[in-house]
């Protein structure tokens, strides 16, 4: 009881030492998307599509933007999925004018956001505890199978088009490379997939991103359990509260830098703790494994259950079955950068070789990871050109 009653009082000193210092406080550090989205001034929907396997993921909408609510013409559905670790809210993390969700909304698009299985607000299944290993036991293997067929088939069927836009950031991109070689049925649906830092095999990582790839996996488990990865769950719930003190915001920075490449030109640091409560949560310790595997065997293949038998057991085959992007038809935009520690250079031209329907690349030389989605000149370097080549495909359809 002594040592509780300390605790508490320590707690209590440290909460006003922290208070004391405090400089910012973002609100929508402390929201969920469908708040955020609200707070902007935006109307906000909110729905639920459940996998194959079970899992129900939350699908947030922006169904129109400010000045275009009573438009009746069947709007162009435009559907944003973030990357690892990330939530939907990575898309609205900024003001309006420099939020791709806001900005798409206020071009006329119908916009939608993914939430992939494991990410904070994507922690509920059918019968499944998500306490337990079980619930925790996929990597993105499962979201190329179940989560981005679930959440695409359930957009069309609500919207009644019959194709859609992509846009993808990091994971996101991967899992569309993966779901839309491997499955044309799925590819069908997509008009066109915009791929922001895109990743599929990631062999050159740099940064602590490559971390993973030390550890044997039976070591990686024994330290972080065989759930969630805890460490960026828990930091992303901390964010909030310490990442908006002037003495530690830089140390947040640079957590941040040191996983996705670091240009403070692009960095608005006054938002630092919205971006990590947005974009630093949490996912599965067995996605890790699954990187971890990537960054040592250079291919873009499923998980490796560990053994020839186990992997029969799963593929039919002895070894994972690989990705091939070479099957991915959907005319394809992406947009890289040379200071993006996880979409490294290398590793992007390596997926440019192989690209049939490669219809636009632009390298940004000072980019990293994150200043795709957050970054101060995201607008004028990656959504100005999204909206020009939506425009330009929306024109081509009317002739």
């Amino acid at each position: 009881m002594r040592w509780l009653l300390s605790t508490m009082c320590l707690v209590h000193v440290c909460g006003n030492i922290i208070c004391f210092f405090a400089t910012t406080m973002n609100p929508e550090a402390h929201m969920n998307v469908s708040e955020i989205i609200i707070h902007w001034g935006y109307t906000s929907e909110e729905y639920e599509a459940v996998t194959e396997d079970g899992y129900i993921l939350p699908i947030n909408r922006i169904p129109h933007g400010k000045n275009n609510t009573n438009s009746t013409t069947p709007k162009k559905v435009v559907l944003c999925q973030h990357g690892l670790f990330s939530t939907a809210g990575v898309w609205v993390s900024n003001p309006p004018n420099n939020s791709l969700a806001f900005i798409l909304a206020d071009a006329g698009y119908d916009v939608w956001m993914g939430n992939s299985r494991g990410s904070t607000w994507a922690k509920k299944h059918l019968y499944l505890d998500p306490n337990s290993k079980e619930f925790w036991a996929f990597s993105y293997d499962e979201m190329i199978k179940y989560d981005l067929p679930a959440t695409i088939n359930f957009i069309l069927k609500k919207t009644g088009q019959k194709q859609i836009y992509y846009v993808g950031h990091s994971q996101g991109t991967l899992i569309a490379l993966g779901a839309f070689s491997a499955n044309q049925q799925l590819a069908e649906k997509i008009k066109m997939c915009l791929l922001l830092a895109p990743i599929a095999t990631v062999e050159y990582v740099k940064g602590s991103g490559r971390l993973p790839s030390y550890f044997h996996p039976t070591a990686f488990k024994l330290l972080f359990g065989e759930k969630e990865f805890w460490p960026t769950a828990a930091f992303s719930k901390l964010s909030g509260y310490i990442c908006n003190v002037k003495v530690i915001d830089t140390a947040c920075a640079a957590l941040l830098g040191s996983l996705t490449g670091y240009a403070p030109q692009h960095l608005n640091k006054s938002r630092i703790d919205v971006y990590i409560t947005h974009s630093l949560a949490g996912s599965s310790v067995q996605i890790l494994l699954h990187y971890s595997q990537a960054i040592n065997t250079g291919v873009f293949g499923a998980y490796d259950w560990g053994s020839p038998s186990l992997n029969m057991l799963h593929y039919n085959q002895t070894t994972p079955p690989l990705y091939n992007v070479e099957d991915m038809k959907v005319p394809t935009a992406m947009w890289s950068g040379r200071n993006d520690f996880l979409a490294d250079e290398i590793d992007v031209a390596h997926l440019v070789s192989k690209l049939p329907n490669l219809i636009y690349h632009k390298i940004i030389a000072d980019f990293s990871h994150l200043d795709f989605a957050v970054g101060l000149s995201a607008y004028d370097e990656v959504f100005k050109g999204i909206l020009k080549l939506l425009h330009e495909s929306e024109t081509e359809n009317l002739h």
